[in-house]
């Protein structure tokens, strides 16, 4: 335990004398503003209730999100993850099990449910080391995510590839994002409850085997995204600063394309420069142009040698704007909700569903295939726009700009991810308190047995 920081008064005020306890686990900056719903509604509803932090965004910048969403001081512990993919992996797995160790000497009578989200690193790992730790499962929001690619028949072809896309066959393709398409199939192993955006996801999960019900209890619900809990959360906030207060041009000039790209697979070369021509072409065609450089994104530019070129084009152009990372979500969402910008250009799973609930903004996407294809082909508020080459995704850009009924479908096409989804989870949670997070093939068939195994985890 000398590397996690448990902090005993808040663990012991939802844990102390509780049968059952959830653990909201938190890790990067999607899991903050996701899983903030999830604990404020179990505040409101009276279900004991912690954050499990791991630690991996902990930084004043990356880690602010616990902060604005008002859950900093609901986190029990703090795993202190570091590092690469494999160290972090090994970390996880041997600290939660520590941790896990630390429940059963000083709280052996409560069960905790740990409830991880979407498809982080965390998704995929803490499931299964709380199962080889504890012989219980835990429960997944944002479950069923599965990667999907329209036909790419005619993508040379704008106004036939939205065709296809909004209309065409849709097959599976889980290669990307890596690795967050293996985090988040491997969490679905060890998880009992699924907590399902859309029908979608719930046909994914059903296809792979896990149970739709057992014993008259969903194991499946479709529960919606609290991502739009999220939003609404920030919608009517009283920003003491305004994001056009931090960068006065968003205000001055309109119709911006925000350019957000840090997925693995959209830095290999080819892909990332041909991102980077496109964002060249647009900007000298006259758009104005946000890019927003990541930790990632700044190393890729400095790798392929393009950032002198994007340094340069922000000194000469003024309807170019080179930013960081922006810290507060909020001033995201003030900025989409403003009407000074067009569109975002992002490979983000989650811009992808904020920008169904948000009708301001279009939203493109820069993948080959996507983990949320029911913003295009069931909402229509996405397209893809493969990174084949600058030009062809300046062109496919432009049309979209340029075809008032692209971008009014785009624009108010249906919103698919529910409403006050933290308040159904934590519902459907507490309503099952008493229920046991793992069985036994011959329990969840119906036979009789012993429930005392010996210990041989």
């Amino acid at each position: 335990m000398s590397d996690i920081t448990v902090y005993d008064d808040r663990l012991a005020d939802q844990v102390a004398g509780e049968g059952f306890a959830v653990a909201v686990v938190t890790a990067t900056k999607p899991d903050f503003y996701k899983q903030a719903p999830v604990v404020t509604a179990a505040r409101r509803q009276g279900l004991p209730c912690f954050v499990l932090h791991t630690g991996q965004h902990h930084d004043d910048l990356l880690g602010h999100g616990l902060a604005e969403y008002g859950i900093a001081d609901s986190v029990a512990v703090d795993l202190g993850i570091r590092g690469g993919l494999s160290e972090k992996t090994a970390q996880l797995t041997s600290r939660i099990a520590s941790f896990a160790d630390h429940l059963d000497e000083h709280y052996p009578d409560t069960t905790v449910l740990p409830i991880v989200h979407g498809d982080t690193l965390a998704a995929g790992i803490v499931p299964q080391a709380w199962a080889f730790a504890t012989n219980q499962f835990v429960a997944h929001n944002e479950a069923g995510l599965r990667g999907m690619s329209p036909t790419f028949e005619n993508h040379t072809d704008p106004e036939k590839f939205i065709e296809d896309q909004w209309n065409g066959e849709w097959s599976l393709n889980r290669t990307e994002p890596f690795p967050e398409q293996y985090d988040t199939f491997v969490g679905s192993a060890a998880s009992v409850y699924h907590f399902a955006p859309t029908e979608l996801n719930r046909e994914h999960l059903v296809r792979e085997g896990y149970p739709e019900e057992v014993d008259g209890t969903p194991r499946i619900p479709v529960v919606g995204n609290s991502v739009v809990d999220a939003i609404e959360m920030k919608a009517d906030e009283d920003l003491e600063e305004s994001v056009f207060d931090v960068y006065p041009i968003l205000e001055e000039r309109d119709d911006w394309i925000r350019v957000d790209i840090h997925r693995r697979a959209n830095l290999l070369p080819d892909r990332f420069e041909a991102i980077v021509d496109c964002v060249v072409r647009l900007a000298e065609a006259g758009y104005n142009v946000n890019f927003v450089e990541l930790t990632a994104t700044k190393r890729a530019l400095e790798n392929y040698g393009l950032r002198d070129r994007i340094l340069d084009l922000d000194d000469e152009h003024d309807n170019f704007l080179f930013t960081g990372l922006w810290k507060k979500h909020a001033h995201v969402y003030e900025f989409l909700r403003s009407g000074q910008c067009f569109a975002e250009l992002t490979d983000s799973g989650s811009m992808q569903e904020e920008l169904n609930h948000i009708d301001e903004a279009v939203c493109l996407t820069a993948r080959y295939n996507t983990d949320r294809p029911e913003t295009v082909f069931d909402a229509g508020t996405n397209l893809l726009v493969p990174p084949t080459t600058g030009e062809a995704m300046f062109d496919l850009v432009e049309h979209v700009h340029g075809t008032e009924s692209v971008r009014d479908q785009l624009r108010t096409g249906e919103s698919i991810y529910g409403a006050n989804v933290g308040e159904t989870i934590v519902e459907f949670l507490d309503d099952r308190r008493d229920d046991a997070p793992f069985e036994w093939a011959h329990e969840r068939l119906g036979f009789d047995g012993d429930e005392q195994g010996f210990e041989y985890l």
